[in-house]
């Protein structure tokens, strides 16, 4: 699957509501937390990410050796990822505050390309 995402440097185009919206959110864990991470990914957030208006899907990388994980949600464009973060996340980040050190980095991205969601739009328009 090939994702090309660039940052957002400048006002968003005027057609907003038709443009994808990506939240990168990097997390170092806590040596033991790499296990529990995943479960509770699986089992508590990506079932409240579905409840999310405009989330579309959500990809999540784990790099062991250095006890990181990088999680990219998609969205139906801006506000949505945006009303998520002023709600929903803050409950996200209390669920992993012990599996996690520091604070969650999170920057947000215009998706540029994403062929699965174009699959998918293909799919449904069949």
């Amino acid at each position: 699957m090939e994702l090309v995402i660039r940052p957002v440097l400048s006002a968003p185009p005027t057609n907003k509501e038709k443009d994808m919206y990506a939240r990168c959110v990097s997390v170092k864990l806590t040596p033991t937390g790499k296990a529990e991470f995943t479960s509770k990914l699986e089992a508590e957030i990506i079932p409240l990410l579905r409840k999310q208006k405009g989330f579309q899907d959500e990809i999540t990388f784990i790099a062991p050796a250095r006890n990181e994980a990088l999680a990219v949600s998609l969205w139906d464009n801006k506000d949505s990822a945006e009303s998520y973060h002023r709600g929903a996340f803050v409950e996200v980040t209390k669920l992993l505050s012990k599996l996690v050190e520091g604070t969650p980095q999170v920057e947000t991205y215009e998706v540029a390309n994403s062929t699965m969601h174009k699959i998918a739009a293909a799919l449904k328009a069949a």
